[in-house]
């Protein structure tokens, strides 16, 4: 959301991630086409605060905590290695290891996802074009570890998205602008595991995802629910 609807965005990713300014228009206009955007969601909900390492570098000023994320911020092209490691310790405690290969002018978001026992990251290219006159670009990624597929109904519609997957996610898809209770129901049932209540404003791109637990381990508070990222 934030771009959190609900949650500030922390900005983690120091200078040197960034495009740096050049000389001259030419040489800005050739960084920007070797860079791409990356935003890092923190989405496993009983895992501590992390660090994040790019090919080895320390990214973050200040730890990411569960659910936020970074924004996006920009990375070289190419074949990136992100390690993924609870604050304060090092890249060799990594609990995510992922070689990510980032094509120059494109978009991706790297989940953590799982239960700390099963850490993963799930990347998606995000497709930022621009909304159509009156529209919003929504899609859902299911992020409960433990929630069955789960179908996104529309109060007073039909399914928005179906029988999605744990660690899977949808395509962003055009809606209507304006406000939206979305319901989040296992797959063959019209219990409402989750009730969402989200403004989707014209002209903007969003990730609705479903966080927590749906039975939370002892000890652990981050009950099943939706987080709503404007991407756009």
């Amino acid at each position: 959301m934030k771009k959190w609807m609900k949650l500030s965005l922390m900005a983690a990713l120091p200078a040197l991630l960034f495009t740096s300014a050049c000389s001259d228009d030419d040489d800005a206009t050739l960084d920007m086409d070797q860079k791409a955007n990356v935003m890092v969601v923190h989405a496993a909900p009983n895992a501590p605060a992390v660090d994040l390492y790019v090919d080895g570098t320390k990214a973050n000023s200040a730890a990411l905590m569960y659910p936020m994320n970074t924004g996006y911020v920009q990375l070289n092209a190419g074949s990136r290695n992100v390690k993924v490691a609870p604050a304060g310790s090092s890249a060799a405690s990594a609990v995510i290891d992922a070689n990510l290969t980032l094509a120059a002018g494109k978009n991706y978001s790297v989940f953590a996802a799982g239960p700390l026992t099963g850490l993963s990251a799930v990347v998606i290219e995000d497709n930022l074009a621009a909304p159509a006159s009156g529209k919003a670009h929504v899609r859902f990624v299911h992020l409960s570890p433990d929630a069955p597929n789960v179908d996104v109904v529309v109060q007073g519609g039909g399914n928005l998205f179906s029988n999605v997957q744990f660690k899977g996610s949808t395509a962003f898809t055009p809606v209507d602008g304006g406000n939206y209770t979305l319901l989040v129901q296992p797959v063959g049932t019209d219990v409402n595991a989750v009730t969402a209540t989200v403004n989707l404003q014209a002209g903007k791109i969003y990730t609705v995802f479903a966080k927590g637990f749906l039975t939370p381990p002892s000890g652990n508070t981050n009950t099943l629910g939706a987080e709503v990222i404007v991407n756009k």
